[in-house]
């Protein structure tokens, strides 16, 4: 698995959270899909590079089990949350956005901004687990027009209960959204049987396919009852009218399209997604645990990882320690405040996993799970 990527030279490599490594094969797609129809086409060269897109369309569709005329490219999680909420329309006691204080900061900007709109965005406490359903369930009524929730949380490791979120959401009549940027290609997505109404991702992390190539997923029943105000021609119903006094929606997921379309992020994001159908996502999960296992056992204390990611976060007291034990090690890590994130992807092994866990041990460092 490890000969699929190119791995960062230096220490272990444990940032897939932040950004996952290169595929071999992504090189031979640009070239394929970008850059030789550009070089000998010019122009002409828009055919495959519209094909690429819906070759990135059908890939995302077999990720998470759904059809590929119900995912939409997108620039970015927060362009693919902005377009989706905005085709909504807040009414009277009914206008509120639902999120944890926990969730990516990018997902609350995103929602207070449309405050301007009519909304009016409700946290969930961060102190609240978002881990517990019950604290969903307590702040769920029927002023709630949309709720976000995050599969996995990038501080934390914690997963939303998402089959208990979307039933709430059915119940109280509000549009069911979920956030998988931190969980796609680690942990299954399945939003048909989540029972979800939308899904937005990323490629750049577990996907290993970089920034620049993120994604909309809607049930396909609800597409026409949202009208999104990022308008452009790539989302009309026929991108080649030309006729600048009539605009009409797609029929399908393509109304999230907007403008002209990068195709680069896109190509380069197939060439991650395939490469980890390739080696499938249970394996992922599985070599993860494993690698988590031979950490836990190094270091000396049970890790539990129900209820997580595949990211390990944990708090430590003494930050400084901490760096001055790793940095013999070359370990590619990082810090959001006192809490380590390390990942392990199929390019690290069950013996970078035990040195992670040995130099904590032999360092005297100690931790607990973020929460």
């Amino acid at each position: 698995m490890h000969d699929l990527f190119h791995v960062p030279e230096g220490g272990p490599y444990l940032l897939t959270h932040s950004v996952g490594c290169l595929p071999r094969k992504a090189r031979e797609v640009l070239e394929g899909s970008y850059l030789a129809p550009w070089q000998s086409t010019g122009g002409a060269a828009w055919g495959p590079w519209l094909d690429e897109i819906e070759r990135f369309r059908a890939a995302v569709a077999a990720l998470i089990g759904t059809d590929a005329a119900e995912v939409a490219p997108q620039q970015s999680v927060s362009s693919a949350l902005f377009s989706l909420l905005s085709g909504l329309r807040p009414a009277p006691g009914r206008n509120r956005v639902l999120m944890s204080e926990q969730a990516f900061p990018t997902v609350g900007y995103v929602a207070q901004g449309l405050e301007r709109l009519g909304f009016e965005t409700r946290f969930i406490p961060a102190a609240q687990s978002p881990g517990d359903a019950e604290n969903w369930e307590r702040h769920f009524d029927d002023s709630v027009a949309a709720v976000v929730a995050m599969h996995v949380h990038s501080n934390t490791g914690v997963t939303s209960p998402i089959p208990e979120i979307a039933e709430m959401a059915h119940r109280h009549g509000a549009l069911s959204i979920v956030d998988v940027a931190q969980s796609s290609g680690i942990l299954p997505v399945a939003p048909r049987a989540w029972g979800i109404d939308a899904v937005i991702g990323s490629s750049v992390k577990w996907l290993c396919g970089g920034p620049g190539a993120a994604w909309l997923w809607l049930r396909g029943n609800l597409t026409a009852t949202l009208e999104p105000l990022d308008l452009g021609w790539f989302g009309h119903e026929n991108p080649y009218e030309f006729d600048i006094r009539h605009f009409r929606h797609a029929p399908d997921a393509r109304r999230f399209q907007s403008g002209s379309p990068s195709i680069a992020p896109f190509a380069l994001a197939r060439a991650g997604i395939e490469t980890v159908m390739r080696i499938g996502q249970s394996e992922i999960l599985r070599h993860n645990r494993a690698c988590i296992d031979a950490f836990a056992e190094a270091v000396g204390r049970p890790v539990a990882m129900d209820g997580r990611g595949g990211t390990l976060c944990l708090t430590f007291d003494d930050i400084d320690g901490l760096r001055t034990a790793l940095a013999p090690g070359g370990f590619h890590y990082d810090l959001r405040g006192n809490c380590l994130r390390a990942s392990f992807h199929a390019w690290n092994t069950t013996e970078q996993a035990a040195l992670l866990g040995r130099t904590f041990a032999e360092a005297g460092l100690t931790f607990q799970p973020a929460s």
